[in-house]
């Protein structure tokens, strides 16, 4: 368990005599997710991101702006304290396990569910923005392409190219979750509930399919059709669709080469392959 001094006063402060029953850190990156009991023996999340972390200040701010759509039915944690200077946030801790690795993961019902909830969260707020959004985009990817990674020479000639000519569009931008798979699912009773909002911002909605649509969408189309129908309507784009599938897979190779994950950047390789095989 590694907190700084700050994080311990506050952690000590807000829940005095909890206990900690399970570390729940990932250990790829920097963050810290602990399943305390408090002394009343009321079960928290506890997540603390260090030096590094860029997400638990998102999180704290998703949670104070847009969470509670999903939080007040019980569908997402409710935030109980939060401080951003330490990176330190406590949540209450919702039951169910992860949708991810159980058959959960491959029921229609889910998917319906989840799109269900998506278009919820989606729907509270919407607003145009500059371009902002594809600026950053833009910017993105090209500096992805210009770190370490393994892309091939020829195909970072012809991502490069491609990137270099897009134009930053104003886009209808939405709260978004920006992580929205499985993995981040919780199943209780049938009920599907949302975690981890480290990740969330302000985007067109089309951004949270992105994930969904390498994995489970390709392996079981009929997923798709539920999650859609769910979701009430496709907000996909074709050029803006191509500009998120270039960006997410070039941004997957080289992230997960950076933290040295293979099975992920194995996936982001074929990512590259799917897109390149589209603009040519």
């Amino acid at each position: 368990m590694q907190l700084t001094s700050r994080q311990h006063d506050l952690l000590h402060r807000w829940l005095p005599g909890a206990t900690v029953e399970r570390d729940l850190s990932w250990g790829v990156v920097g963050t810290t997710v602990l399943r305390l009991r408090g002394s009343d023996g009321t079960p928290y999340i506890v997540k603390a991101g260090d030096a590094n972390d860029h997400h638990l200040v998102r999180e704290l701010a998703a949670h104070r702006q847009w969470v509670d759509i999903l939080a007040s039915t019980r569908h997402a944690p409710r935030l109980v304290h939060g401080d951003d200077e330490a990176k330190l946030l406590i949540t209450e801790y919702l039951p169910g396990e992860l949708v991810e690795g159980t058959d959960h993961e491959w029921s229609l019902g889910t998917y319906r569910q989840a799109g269900q909830l998506l278009a919820r969260f989606h729907g509270q707020h919407a607003v145009l923005d500059d371009g902002a959004f594809e600026r950053h985009q833009k910017e993105s990817a090209l500096a992805w392409l210009g770190r370490p990674h393994r892309i091939a020479d020829d195909a970072v000639a012809v991502l490069t190219k491609e990137v270099e000519q897009w134009r930053a569009r104003p886009a209808v931008v939405v709260p978004t979750h920006g992580d929205w798979q499985p993995r981040n699912w919780l199943i209780h009773k049938n009920d599907v509930r949302i975690i981890d909002f480290g990740r969330a911002d302000l985007r067109p909605p089309h951004t949270d399919f992105g994930r969904l649509a390498v994995q489970q969408f390709r392996t079981m189309p009929s997923l798709e059709a539920a999650f859609l129908e769910g979701y009430g309507a496709d907000p996909r784009q074709p050029d803006a669709w191509l500009r998120l599938r270039l960006q997410e897979a070039i941004g997957t190779a080289a992230w997960a080469h950076k933290v040295g994950d293979e099975s992920f950047e194995q996936q982001g390789h074929r990512m590259i392959a799917e897109v390149l095989a589209d603009l040519t």
